[in-house]
């Protein structure tokens, strides 16, 4: 069964940075995109950030762009999202996510069939 853990959220300052992780197994994870999310209280859940397989041709939503920078190390079987400049609305569960189709990318939430348990960032004075 594929696993997907994050792991790196927590509470940070407005303007503050945290690189999130998220460590994969149990599949062949430089042949798929991998993709974060995030679902703040009340909302629903939103893509984040997204990269290729091999790591190029990165997305952003239009909120983070700039702010978010998304990498893979495919070594490791790990993608990381470092967030620098965090405000209070990027408070949310954040969520790794594997695109359903090797050798395809998308930003869209069906387009993925395996979601990690999140980790929370909070960003709050």
């Amino acid at each position: 069964q594929v696993q997907l853990v994050e792991s790196g959220g927590g509470l940070v300052q407005p303007g503050g940075s945290l690189r999130l992780s998220c460590a994969a197994s149990r599949f062949a994870f430089s042949a798929y995109a991998m993709g974060w999310f995030r679902q703040a209280p009340e909302k629903e859940r939103e893509f984040v950030s997204a990269i290729t397989w091999s790591g190029g041709s990165p997305l952003y939503a239009d909120s983070v762009k700039g702010r978010f920078t998304i990498s893979r190390d495919n070594a490791k079987n790990t993608v990381y999202l470092q967030m620098n400049s965090l405000k209070p609305e990027d408070t949310a569960v954040y969520y790794c996510a594997r695109q359903r189709q090797a050798y395809k990318m998308t930003r869209v939430m069906g387009d993925y069939d395996y979601w990690g348990q999140g980790t929370q960032v909070t960003v709050s004075s």
